[in-house]
């Protein structure tokens, strides 16, 4: 399973906006991935001031691992998956996640509805 990126950071700051179902699909699950692209977004909005840690972002990698949540890297086959999106998102990182996990066949774990535009599974509750 993938995760979103707010997703990703609501169950590493156990944030009460994550359904303790969604909480325990992660802690159960054989495979949780994160994307290289949620954390380039991330120090994306912690360079500009529109996000803030309870964390340092450098210390993320080792915290992933500990938690063993993979890295899912960006492939030219995501990208080239990309191109075929419709617009029915706009925000070009979740519409790089939707690629990631239809082309990986991956479940995504997102509170955004506008993923089922797509042919996606998203969970959620």
């Amino acid at each position: 399973m993938l995760l979103d990126t707010h997703v990703l950071l609501w169950f590493l700051e156990d944030h009460s906006n994550l359904p303790l179902s969604i909480k325990e699909v992660i802690e159960n699950s054989d495979e949780i991935w994160v994307s290289i692209v949620s954390l380039w977004e991330i120090s994306i909005k912690l360079s500009i001031h529109k996000l803030t840690l309870q964390f340092q972002f450098q210390t993320l990698p080792d915290l992933l691992s500990q938690l063993e949540i993979g890295i899912l890297t960006l492939s030219f086959e995501d990208i080239n998956h990309y191109l075929s999106l419709s617009l029915h998102h706009r925000d070009p990182f979740d519409r790089i996640l939707i690629a990631q996990a239809i082309n990986r066949s991956m479940p995504i774990a997102s509170a955004d509805a506008v993923f089922d535009a797509y042919s996606v599974q998203r969970i959620w509750t």
